[in-house]
């Protein structure tokens, strides 16, 4: 009988946040800036008047942009005004999609992607290691407000694995590879000084290039 093939295991992590709308206090009140309606009146010439609704998901990053991070009721019903759709619609796609905040969270927001090839290479340490910096859990805020981790699926940059991607006034949706423990933390507290850390592989790594460097295309 051939010997038991052993499995790994992972203790597992479960999101807090529902992800099932619900209405909220409609305070704060919303109101597009005079900068995003410039923007929006871009992204709606992208589509013909019958279909302005295509540009609900582009209309929703820019209110969670300019609202520090999340999306407040009062801002899906303003997207809704403008799109000329019941809100139901909006609210649909704000909780569909885990990339929309619909509550307040952390400054700067640290999106650590464990799906299998950066599981494989020990996104779960660095995970654990940034956890243990801000003194939270995974889905959770610390406590001076600065900081909120995720745990996310694939980032597309698994050559690079492990990797994060961090969304906030410094670090706009950037990605930061080749990570280990200790280089995640040295991050993490590069942002708590307001600097910027170097974005992408934090080894001597060229962009994506294999371990003996460039090998090929070297024509202009």
């Amino acid at each position: 009988v051939p010997a038991a093939r052993p499995f790994f295991t992972q203790k597992p992590t479960f999101a807090t946040a529902s992800f099932v709308h619900r209405d909220t206090d409609p305070n704060p009140p919303f109101e597009f800036t005079r900068d995003s309606y410039k923007k929006i009146d871009v992204l709606l010439k992208k589509y013909p008047k019958k279909y302005k609704k295509s540009a609900m998901i582009p209309m929703l990053h820019l209110a969670q942009t300019q609202n520090d991070g999340w999306i407040p009721l009062n801002a899906m019903n303003k997207i809704a005004d403008i799109l000329e759709v019941p809100p139901i619609r909006v609210y649909e796609v704000a909780t569909f999609y885990t990339m929309f905040q619909r509550k307040p969270i952390g400054t700067h927001h640290i999106q650590v992607c464990c799906t299998t090839p950066c599981m494989l290479r020990g996104s779960y340490d660095v995970l654990e290691a940034i956890n243990k910096e801000l003194g939270i859990e995974t889905y959770h805020t610390s406590a001076d407000g600065k900081f909120h981790v995720t745990e996310v699926e694939c980032l597309g940059a698994c050559v690079n694995a492990p990797m994060v991607q961090i969304d906030g006034p410094i670090c706009d949706n950037i990605f930061y590879e080749d990570l280990t423990p200790e280089s995640a933390v040295n991050i993490i507290k590069q942002l708590r000084e307001g600097k910027t850390p170097k974005p992408g592989p934090q080894t001597h790594r060229k962009f994506c290039e294999g371990p003996q460097g460039k090998t090929s295309l070297f024509e202009e």
